[in-house]
């Protein structure tokens, strides 16, 4: 006899993640669905974290990060930002950037608390706010510039506003904020109680030589907010599972009672590795003209198809219209595309807590050419 539980996500079932890669598995499909590079990361990462397990570095890392990591992302904060933050006070080493945004909203958000999240957005945010018995309220985004109307946000704030959740470079759209929008937020939450977490994993990945906007520009957003980041983003490695989060040590100092109980410290001989890794900036700078190639050239392979893409400024996903083909719901169309035509993609209504569906998919081309050529042909033929 099975015992009786009350979920705390009776809504949620598994992944449109998981579900797009084992059906484009069973098909033997092109898998352009989730968010991971099919090639590997630079061997000189590889051998840096062989020569640390080598040389026995493998028991527990100080809770908030090894200093010699720490140091390096406070010289790399200095030198995109033009801000100093406290390397060992205001930077945790976290177990991905998913456990960085989760730990945030757990330690800072409380039941009945309001949590602006703009959508579509990733998949993790609203459950971990629900988890937390506080109440979504969400901003919907729209095709094709998936912008915001800052009059029409600030009808959203009220005196349960706690935190609002905010993603750019933007999964799904590929949109970016602009200075203009990080001054509104600025001046939206100025003066508040309102806490700021910023999802800035894809950084480093911004195009046609536009600058990243993060947080940390700003002086006043900073000072109520926690950034997000993540090296598999930035170095080809997501199954590493490593991210830091970067705040004013008054926020940090919160975080850090939730993660030291829920992670408590990550990998030791990965954080040697990335220490010594980042000494030579070049391997973070150089990202955004590797990225834009792949951009480019899958927009090239599927020109002649009848998809229709939506401006891509960043993150390396391109989100399509797919609405000259079909009238389909994009979940069914995605998995038709799937079985039918051996190219998968994520449909984007699952990033909206509604459903909301403007027949859109997203395609990742964090991939090799050859893979983009291929998927491009088929696509061409949809």
């Amino acid at each position: 006899m099975s015992i009786q539980i009350s979920s705390k996500l009776p809504g949620l079932g598994t992944t449109i993640f998981t579900v797009m890669s084992a059906l484009s598995n069973q098909c033997g499909a092109i898998n352009l669905s989730q968010g991971f590079p099919n090639y590997d990361c630079d061997p000189v990462l590889k051998d840096l974290v062989a020569k640390y397990v080598s040389e026995g570095y493998n028991q527990y890392a100080p809770m908030a990060g090894l200093p010699e990591l720490n140091e390096q992302l406070y010289a790399k904060i200095a030198r995109l930002y033009d801000v100093q933050v406290h390397p060992a006070n205001e930077i945790t080493v976290t177990a991905g950037a998913t456990q960085g945004v989760y730990t945030a909203i757990t330690a800072l958000v409380q039941p009945g608390d309001e949590v602006i999240l703009i959508e579509p957005a990733y998949d993790s945010y609203r459950p971990s706010v629900e988890l937390c018995g506080a109440v979504v309220v969400p901003y919907e985004l729209s095709k094709p510039d998936y912008t915001i109307d800052w009059q029409a946000f600030r009808q959203l704030v009220t005196p349960k506003t706690r935190m609002i959740l905010i993603n750019s470079p933007h999964n799904p759209s590929g949109t970016i904020f602009s200075q203009a929008d990080m001054l509104e937020l600025q001046d939206i939450t100025q003066d508040t109680n309102i806490i700021v977490v910023s999802d800035e994993v894809y950084e480093h990945i911004v195009f046609d030589g536009a600058e990243h906007q993060s947080v940390l520009r700003f002086p006043d957003l900073f000072s109520r907010s926690i950034a997000v980041y993540s090296f598999g983003k930035t170095f080809h490695n997501t199954g590493w599972k490593l991210g830091y989060v970067v705040a004013p040590e008054y926020l940090m100092d919160e975080f850090r009672k939730v993660h030291q109980f829920n992670v408590f410290s990550v990998n030791r001989p990965m954080q040697h590795a990335l220490a010594d890794y980042m000494k030579n900036a070049s391997n973070y700078l150089d990202l955004s003209p590797f990225y834009q190639q792949k951009r480019d050239y899958f927009l090239t392979a599927i020109a002649k198809s009848r998809f229709r893409p939506v401006a891509c400024a960043g993150t390396y996903f391109q989100a399509v219209d797919y609405s000259a083909i079909s009238d389909e719901p994009d979940t069914i169309f995605a998995k038709r595309l799937t079985r039918e035509h051996g190219v998968s993609a994520i449909p984007v209504s699952v990033f909206y807590g509604s459903g909301k569906d403007e027949k859109v998919v997203r395609f990742c081309f964090a991939k090799t050419e050859d893979m983009l050529a291929a998927a491009g042909e088929r696509l061409c033929q949809v």
